[in-house]
């Protein structure tokens, strides 16, 4: 472990991340956007990671699910392991050349790696790199993200993406709450052998897949 980046051995053993968004009570009450904040646990619930998303009034207001951010993400003891950014790109089938792209830094100022989307004119797709750019793993979602009253899977697999690895799921959480809340929860599952720098990255793809596709605003509330 002495050689993994600082922090990231406490995801070394590990083969389920629970991220859970934490409530924001302007947000419930007023439809106001605020900026996420989220708690990162393993399997027991036991609190690993707390992340910070960083952008402006005016990105949350006009840009919403497109917003570009920037995630602190730090162990208990305050201490910054992991960053994620993500600039501001298109969601469309219609731009193919300038479609989502998210840089995840561990430790923060060094490259662990990259989720980039790839068109397809039906399902979700993404590949996940390595700091070298080169393809890792495939993410690829269903046709349909709503979950109403279900989960909703989004399959990692392999780069011929017929064996599957793991998953990133969303949670429903109840009528109340996506109601009234854009509060999300996930759980990542991946092979406890995987690279911690790649599970980093999974961290920052599962973060992208919410703003993405569960995402969206309360202004109308």
């Amino acid at each position: 472990t002495h050689n993994l980046p600082p922090g990231l051995e406490y995801l070394n053993q590990l083969d389920q991340i629970i991220i859970h968004q934490q409530v924001e009570l302007l947000e419930a009450i007023l439809g106001t956007e605020t900026s996420s904040k989220y708690e990162i646990k393993n399997h027991l619930g036991q609190r690993v990671y707390f992340a910070v998303e960083e952008n402006g009034c005016f990105d949350r207001k006009l840009c919403s699910p497109l917003r570009p951010f920037t995630i602190r993400i730090a162990d208990n003891a305050g201490r910054e392991v992991i960053r994620v950014i993500r600039p501001l790109r298109c969601n469309s089938c219609c731009f193919p050349c300038f479609l989502q792209e998210l840089e995840v830094q561990s430790p923060p100022g060094t490259i662990a790696g990259y989720v980039v989307q790839n068109w397809d004119p039906f399902l979700p797709k993404f590949t996940i790199q390595n700091q070298s750019k080169e393809d890792v793993l495939k993410i690829i979602g269903p046709y349909a993200t709503c979950g109403c009253f279900e989960d909703v899977d989004f399959e990692v697999k392999a780069l011929n993406e017929m064996t599957t690895i793991g998953k990133i799921s969303k949670f429903w959480s109840g009528f109340v709450n996506n109601v009234f809340t854009n509060t999300s929860n996930f759980g990542i599952q991946v092979p406890a052998d995987l690279d911690v720098r790649i599970k980093a990255v999974m961290i920052g793809a599962c973060f992208l897949i919410d703003l993405m596709f569960f995402e969206s605003s309360l202004d109308g509330l």
